[in-house]
Formats: structure tokens, sequence, C-alpha cells
């Protein structure tokens, strides 16, 4: 009995010790630029070209990207000299690595566009050490996704929100931990994403016998989420100059 509740109050206690380490300095941050919102309804299109991408399409890229470069691995970096739970010499002896994979725990990794928001649920696996022992999880994380257009450096960009982790078959004196740990690794080593660089679609078309040349590139992004699909709006601030002699 004694020792029973010796073991729940050490949970609850590294429980605590973990959420405040991990929680308390790798929230996901603001993205750079500005937040990629819906077109406004009856405003001005000129200018503007509508690119539509579907959801098999990111299931073609992700398992490409599966089966062509493996599953992505990512290793948890120490921004402090140690974990307050673990001696260094066992942190290195563990992986501390978060592996994503296709699928897992009854769930496929993929994208989804639907009710007007992008979800994204990904199947994990990994190790991480917990009290001197080496803990091997696996489960998947509800996640949803934001853009943001970065106008200067012409691209856009993506953040991975995390509303959910679940693990499959973990204690309940460990299952804190392996949460948090989910949470800072993809917060660390995912975010912020690069989506698109919207410098390759800047346009440039010589008119001769005009004397000179147009100029395009992207002012505005916007993206509407479809069932199913999603559709961006490109909105390009044309220039024009003649050609020197």
């Amino acid at each position: 009995m004694r020792k029973g509740a010796a073991l729940l109050i050490l949970g609850l206690l590294a429980g605590v010790v973990a959420t405040t380490y991990f929680f308390g300095a790798h929230r996901a941050g603001n993205l750079p630029g500005i937040p990629i919102r819906p077109p406004d309804k009856g405003g001005d299109t000129s200018g503007t070209v509508a690119v539509t991408v579907d959801e098999k399409f990111f299931d073609s890229l992700l398992e490409t990207v599966f089966q062509k470069l493996g599953p992505p691995q990512l290793k948890l970096s120490q921004t402090r000299s140690a974990s307050p739970l673990q001696p260094a010499v066992f942190q290195a002896a563990c992986g501390n690595t978060l592996e994503l994979v296709p699928d897992g725990s009854n769930v496929k990794t993929r994208v989804q566009f639907t009710g007007g928001k992008i979800t994204a649920p990904i199947a994990f696996r990994g190790s991480f050490s917990i009290l001197t022992t080496c803990t091997q999880f696996s489960g998947w994380a509800k996640t949803s996704v934001d853009f943001s257009f970065d106008q200067e450096k012409q691209t856009v960009l993506g953040q991975l929100n995390i509303d959910e982790v679940t693990l499959d078959n973990t204690a309940p004196i460990v299952s804190t931990l392996v949460t948090a740990f989910v949470h800072k690794t993809i917060t660390e080593k995912v975010n912020p994403f690069e989506v698109l660089r919207v410098s390759q679609l800047a346009l440039s078309v010589p008119v001769r016998v005009s004397g000179g040349s147009v100029s395009a590139r992207v002012k505005d992004v916007r993206a509407e989420v479809q069932e199913g699909a999603l559709r961006l709006y490109i909105t390009y601030d044309f220039n024009a100059e003649r050609s020197a002699g």
C-alpha cells in the first residue's frame, strides 16, 4: 500500500516538473508575417490567380516522403544543460527521438480539409528517458494548421498546433511526461515550416513591341478551406519598365 502510494506521488511530482519544464518555455510562437485569411466577399479579384489543391495531392506527397525518404525522425535537442528528471549520462543512452510514421494507432498520417479548417492527424512512435528508464511509446496527435504570408521573404509559412495527444498502452504515471515530450519536440523541430515560396511564382514578361517588360510580384495570399480541398488566391502587383536605350 505504502509503496503504491509512494509511486503515485512520485508520478504526480514528475508530471508537474515535466509539464513546467516542457510547456513553460516551449509554446508555439506567433508565425512571422500576416495570418492568411479567406478572401473578402465581393472584393476586387483583378490580378488574382486561384489554385486548388486537394487531399489526394497531400496523400501522394506524404506517401513519397515515407517510401522514398523514410519516416521523419525528430530528435529533441537539450536546450538546457540537462533535464531535471535524468542523469546526463543516461539521457545520452536513450534516443529521446520522435518518429513520424505513415500509420499507427488506427490512424493514418494525412492532411484533411473539412469544416473550414485544416487538420492533420499524425501517427508517431519514439523513445524517451523517464526516471532512469528508456520508455518506448506510440500514439497519434490531433493537430490543426495555421498559415501566414511573409511578404518580405515572399514565402507562405505554416505552423502545427497540437490539439490533443493520444498514447497507446502508456501507464498514467508516465503519460504526462511523454505527452509533454511529444508537444515540445514537434514545437521545436517542425514549427514554423515552409509551405510555398511564392517568389518562384514571380513573373517577368518582355514586351518588345512596347520596348520594355512587365513584372509581377505577389503582394497578397488568401486561402479558403473547402470540403476536401484548399483554394489559394494569389494576388500580384504589376509593374512595367522600359528597356534601356
